[in-house]
């Protein structure tokens, strides 16, 4: 069993995700930084750790992910301040990267989203246009690191039950996926080492999810 990191704690996603994996056997800690949110966090299994990446230095967070074999950034700054929005999804994700690769856990797998890219296609005056840099900046940050690394590309998300079942590729243009399904998505690529090094756009779908992800 693996000890997991799990940035952005708090975030549907991630509460699931946290149920998922400690029900599994593994031992997560999940970070997030609204100490309010501790009893929810703590609930799913998962030892809460209250910190804020947005202001923490790389060689702090690399003291938080010390002897974790792996990590998932699941957190993001939610829209609105554009500002913001590159200090969490760009700059702090980059930090996290990088702390990671200092503190020895290898495995990463970053929730990102369907389309990212330098050629998201997302207009300046697009108040969408920030999470898309940012999210292109960090996902390029992980592709050059050293890390095993997994980037996930959901697209819209939902609040529907799971289905545990996906479709991937440019198949799944223009489709949702729920939220537990992306969290479950997560999981199973923790699992399977032929994600290690790919970049997984996905939706609901027809496909078991550790058939559809599979290398």
């Amino acid at each position: 069993m693996s000890r997991i990191a799990i940035i952005g704690g708090h975030g549907k996603v991630a509460l699931h995700l946290a149920r998922n994996l400690t029900a599994d056997g593994h031992t997560v800690t999940s970070v997030f930084r609204n100490p309010e949110h501790a009893d929810d966090v703590a609930a799913t299994g998962a030892e809460p750790l209250v910190a804020d990446i947005e202001s923490l230095d790389t060689d702090a967070l690399a003291g938080l992910l010390a002897d974790h074999d792996a990590v998932v950034f699941a957190a993001g700054a939610g829209g609105g301040d554009p500002a913001r929005t590159y200090s969490v999804d760009r700059d702090a994700a980059i930090r996290v990267i990088d702390a990671a690769e200092r503190a020895g856990a290898r495995r990463f797998v970053m929730v990102s989203y369907f389309g990212a890219g330098p050629d998201h296609g997302v207009s300046e005056d697009n108040s969408f246009y920030a999470y898309a840099q940012a999210k292109a900046a960090a996902d390029a940050h992980l592709r050059a690191s050293g890390l095993d690394w997994t980037i996930l590309g959901p697209g819209r998300l939902t609040l529907d039950a799971a289905t545990g079942r996906i479709t991937v590729g440019p198949d799944a243009a223009d489709g949702a996926v729920t939220r537990e399904d992306v969290a479950l998505v997560a999981a199973a690529a923790l699992a399977d080492d032929s994600t290690i090094r790919r970049t997984i756009e996905f939706n609901n779908g027809d496909t078991p999810i550790a058939e559809a992800i599979a290398g």
